[in-house]
Order: C-alpha cells, then structure tokens, then sequence
C-alpha cells in the first residue's frame, strides 16, 4: 500500500523529469550554431508501479530519467563520409588541372598575355620562312635563332613550373599526413575521455559529438571506416562493462587507431637515386607507418584529398616500367663486380627510347617483392628476335644488403607503378617525347648528306642539350649506334636523345655565337632548290611523315597535350560539382535528424515549461491536502 506522501512523491519525479527535459533544452539552444553538436533529448520511462492490494491493482510511481540522448544516425554518417571523400579528391584535382590548364594555354600575341606554344612555334617558323629570301643576313639568321631560344626558354620555363607544382603538391601530401596523425592522437584522447565517463552509467554526448566531427574532416582527407564494438566482461559474457572499443581504419581497412592506441605516419624523403621518373624532382616522400610497413598510395580503394594528391604527384597514365626478367649474371663493370638483371618488356611505350621516363642516375626496381638499387641501365632491341629488354647493373653491397639474383629468372619486375590518371609525370614524358623527336628529326634534316654551312663546311646541331653539371652541351654522338644486323643498345650514360628533356632542352651555344653555322642548304642544291634544307624544316612543321606525335604533326603538340588537360579538368570540375551537391543534401537529411532547429526547441521550451508548472501545482496541490490533513484534522 502506497504511503501518505505517495501522490507527492510523484509529482516530485515529475517536477525533475520536466526541469531534466528543459536543461536539455537549453542546452540545445545554446549550441544551436555550435558544429558537429547533434540534438539531445531526455529518455523517460514510467516508474515501476506499487502493488496496493486493493482492488484498482497497481499505482503509478511517477516517472523516471534513463539518460540523455543525442539524435545520431550512423547510415548519414557512413554516406556523408563516403561522399565527403570523393569531393576532397576531385576538389583537389580541380584546383590542380586548373593551374596545369593556365600553364600550357596559348593567348597569342595580344601584349601582357602569356605565349605559349603555338604562338613561339609560329614565331620561329615565321623567322624560318625569312631565311628563304635571297642572301639572309646575319640579322635574319639570328632572327630565327633567338625564335629557337625562345620555343627551348619555353619548355625549360613549363618544364620547371609543373617540377615546382610537383614540389608543392608533395608539401601538401605530408601537410594532410601530419593532419591525418594529428586527429588521430585527438580522437585516441577523446576515446579514453568516453570510456572514463561512460564507465560510470553516463553518456558521453559532447565528446561523441568532438570525436565525429573529427571523422569528418579525417573522411575529407583520406577514406574512413569506423567500427565500434562493446567491450564485455570476459568472465561474464552477458555483462556489459559500459565501455567501448572504436577502430578507425583508412585507405581501403588500413587500421590507423584501435581505441586507445594510433599507428602513425610518417613521409620519408627520397634520396637522389630513388626517383620513379627521370624528370621527378628530388625529395619526394614515400608514407610509412610506425611499424615500419610501407603506406601505399597507389591503393585503388584510397580517396580523399591525400588520393588526388598523390595521383597528380606520381599520375602516369597506366604507364610504367614493368617486364620479366630473363637472365641475370655477374660481370666486372667499371672495375668491380656487379650483379646484372636483364628484363623483357612488351608494352609498345617501353620499346621507344623518346618515351624513356626511367631514371638516369639510378634508381629502385622491385623484383619478386624485392627492392634493389641499380646504378644504370641499357636498353637493347634484338632484331633477330624482335625483342626489347633492359639491363640493369644492381649496386654494391653498400645500397643493396643482399646482391644475389639467383631465382629471378621468369619473376616480375617493375619500376613504380600503374597509375590510371594523367599527373605532372605524364605531362613532363609529353612535352620529353615532343623535344627528343622534333630535335631529332629537325637536326637530322638541318645536318643531311652534303649539308653545308655559311662557311661551306659540314653542318651542325641547332637543338642540344645542356649539360647538368657545367656549361657543356650534349652533342648527340652515341644516337646512331646501330649494329650492321638491326641491333642495338642505348644506355643512360651514352650522350643520346634521351638526355635531352624540357629542362636541359637549348639551342647550340656555337650557333648563338655565330648564326653563319646554320645551314640553309647542301652543296648539290641548284639554283631552283637552293634553300632545300630550309624547305624540308618548314615541311617539318606539318609533315605527320617526317615526324608523328600521337598520331599529329610536330605543330599539333600543344593541341594534343591541351586536350587531355581539358578532359581531366572538366572531368574534375563535374565530379567536384556532383559530389557537392549530394554533400549538401546528405548533410540536410543529416541536419534534419540531428541537427539543432530553433523553432522546434522553442515548442519543446513551452511544452516542457507547461509541465513544470503542473507539476509544480502538483506539488502546491498536495501541499495543501496534507496541511489540511496534518493540522486541522483531529485524531
């Protein structure tokens, strides 16, 4: 049977349900404006009845406070990072190929605009056609020559500014990995923070609120999956302790903290002879984790702003060094012994020397999962077998722990690795494949059999190639080194075509000094074609014979280069433009559920409000009753 003071009790139970529901509220409304704060709300549940023994049964207690809730749906969660990923790696890409798009385009003659291209090329061919007129004077030639200069300043100028882009792009993949580590440290602090509050009955709320938040702007960065499991007493599985075990994994399950313990990043720099590409600037960082296990940032399941990143620091279009290896041997090169791997390739780009990205001062190559250092390389067409292969001279023991080769015949090779998008690698192969052909093809005609100068002697280079380490140039000696049978080999050392590249790409210092060297015409040439290697130049221009680029003539380079650039930065700018809208309306249905609305917490201030004050009338009410039973009823 229910006391005296029964009924006063539970107006009492109400009175604090209903002050419980407007502290809620109030809370709500503070942090209306407060982001990542999800709505909380109280959870009652009617007090268990007493049994009267009378014949109405059971009466009710009152109510009491469970907890304090937040709305949370995780499926909005799970989506909007999902999305959020996608958008930080397009967002990217479109900053990126829209710099890449300015560098490269062309605004012609019109003063204070950018030259590019196709407005120095013409330029140059325009000063050609002038060499043409009778007897061209010293300041036609040189006309034509500073033109040269000005098309080589050109890819030397580009050639720096995507090298400068690749720097940059690199600051920033180790910029987004400190951020990666540094919100992993917090979320591992604010899980011990739950725990220790959650241990005790309660619900940590706010810190949830912190530690999703921080999921967040981790998802923007880099792909996130989250886990979170109950922790069970292991000598009682039907006990919940109250704690929890949250896992937060990344890059395709790459398990970056597990609960209170963070596997960290961290970016180790290249040294000179690590480079992936032959024009990759020096420093470039592979990520590893603590352990010591390399990060791979190849991965197909990875997104996020550290994806697009990496796709436009390493992007090669699905082109790069892969083959079987063949042989392999021990031989004395330069006096010492050297293990050599020769390995097979198939892949059409590979058997062309001008499209040659390998590294020229050594590099990594990755045999049956083993990584070896090499110290050079030589290219080799078998014309009997129809077969190109490379030779590679591995390092001593002081790059390589283990030099032996013995078991690799038949196993894989590789150098980088495939990467389907088309970064500052591939735009930095283009502009190399471009230079070697038209220098080649254009000095080929300039220095034809009977090809004389000013001076009637044998003619000479226009395009060279500037020594990297004093003021020499390349001279080309060792690119006609093919054998009576077809064969032939080309190696990293040899003064060939492949040295030259968009940096060291110049026009002949000799020529500069005196333009009398360039050659206008050969000694057989009469009256009618006295200008003969002067009209195969000009032919040169659009000529797909003499020289093909991707299927285009030498002057079609820029149109080439420019249509894949505007087919990535449109494809950017779509992605970029989709994944923002489905972020904006995941996060309205998100906001809809979670979110804190003003009008709806000011109903909530007024039905809870209303309920206090009854409650409280309650208690007035009963008040009274008991004043009336206590004093003025006589026993």
């Amino acid at each position: 049977m229910p006391s005296t003071f029964f009924g006063l009790n539970t107006a009492y139970l109400g009175l604090t349900a209903a002050n419980a529901s407007l502290n809620t509220t109030s809370n709500n409304i503070s942090n209306v404006e407060t982001e990542g704060y999800s709505r909380q709300h109280t959870v009652q549940q009617a007090s268990d009845a007493l049994r009267t023994f009378m014949t109405y049964g059971c009466a009710g207690a009152g109510v009491d406070v469970l907890a304090i809730e937040r709305y949370r749906d995780e499926f909005y969660d799970i989506k909007y990072w999902e999305n959020n990923s996608s958008l930080g790696q397009y967002e990217v890409k479109q900053y990126y190929m829209k710099q890449i798009e300015g560098y490269f385009m062309d605004n012609g003659d019109e003063e204070g605009e950018l030259k590019g291209f196709n407005t120095l090329f013409d330029h140059m061919y325009a000063a050609l056609a002038d060499l043409r007129k009778d007897s061209p004077t010293d300041e036609v030639r040189r006309e034509f020559l500073g033109r040269a200069e000005e098309l080589a300043e050109y890819f030397n100028t580009m050639a720096g500014n995507l090298q400068k882009m690749q720097k940059d792009v690199n600051a920033e993949i180790k910029t987004n990995v400190d951020l990666i580590n540094s919100l992993a440290d917090k979320i591992v602090t604010l899980n011990k923070q739950i725990n220790v509050i959650e241990l005790s009955g309660s619900n940590a709320n706010e810190l949830r609120d912190q530690r999703a938040l921080m999921i967040d702007q981790l998802s923007e960065i880099v792909d996130v999956e989250t886990d979170e499991m109950m922790v069970i007493d292991p000598h009682n599985p039907d006990r919940y302790t109250g704690a929890t075990r949250f896992i937060v994994k990344i890059a395709g399950g790459q398990t970056l903290l597990d609960d209170q313990f963070s596997n960290r990043l961290s970016c180790v720099a290249r040294n000179r002879n690590e480079k992936i590409n032959q024009s990759d600037a020096e420093g470039l960082y592979d990520i590893c984790w603590s352990n010591g296990n390399k990060f791979s940032l190849t991965n197909a399941s990875m997104g996020g702003k550290l994806k697009g990143l990496a796709d436009l620091r390493d992007g090669n279009n699905g082109e790069y060094f892969h083959g079987t290896v063949t042989s392999t041997d021990v031989r004395r090169v330069n006096g010492e012994k050297h293990s050599i791997v020769t390995v097979d390739v198939g892949a059409e780009y590979l058997k062309d020397i001008n499209k040659c990205t390998l590294p020229d001062n050594g590099g990594k190559i990755m045999i049956a999962n083993r990584e070896l250092y090499f110290d050079s390389w030589t290219m080799k067409y078998n014309a009997e077998k129809d077969t190109y292969s490379y030779e590679f001279v591995l390092s001593d023991k002081t790059k390589n722990e283990n030099t032996d080769v013995g078991g690799m015949i038949g196993k894989e090779a590789n150098i980088g690795e495939r990467i389907q998008y088309q970064g500052i690698p591939y735009y930095m192969e283009q502009m190399n494949e471009w230079i070697r052909c038209y220098s080649r093809t254009f000095n080929d005609i300039l220095t034809q059999e009977g090809a004389i100068d000013n001076y009637g002697k044998p003619a000479e280079f226009l395009f060279m190639g500037n020594e990297p380490t004093d003021a020499r140039q390349f001279s080309f000696a060792d690119s006609y080194d093919v054998m009576a049978n077809g064969n032939y080999s080309i190696s990293c050392t040899d003064d060939s075509y492949y040295r030259l590249t968009a940096f060291n790409f110049a026009v002949s210092d000799k020529m500069l000094d005196d333009p009398n060297l360039l050659a206008t015409h050969t000694s057989n040439a009469d009256e009618e074609s006295k200008y003969d290697i002067v009209d195969d130049l000009i032919d040169l221009k659009t000529n797909v014979n003499r020289m093909r680029f991707r299927g285009s003539s030498s002057s079609q380079f820029l149109q080439c280069v420019l249509s894949d650039i505007s087919l990535n930065a449109k494809r950017a700018n779509d992605f970029t433009d989709n994944y923002t809208y489905v972020s904006k309306t995941i996060e309205t249905q998100r906001l809809s559920f979670s979110g804190v609305d003003e009008d709806e917490e000011a109903v909530s201030l007024v039905k809870y409000q209303n309920a206090y004050t009854l409650a409280s009338k309650m208690i007035q009410t009963l008040t009274e009753v008991y004043d009336r039973l206590i004093l003025e009823t006589g026993v």
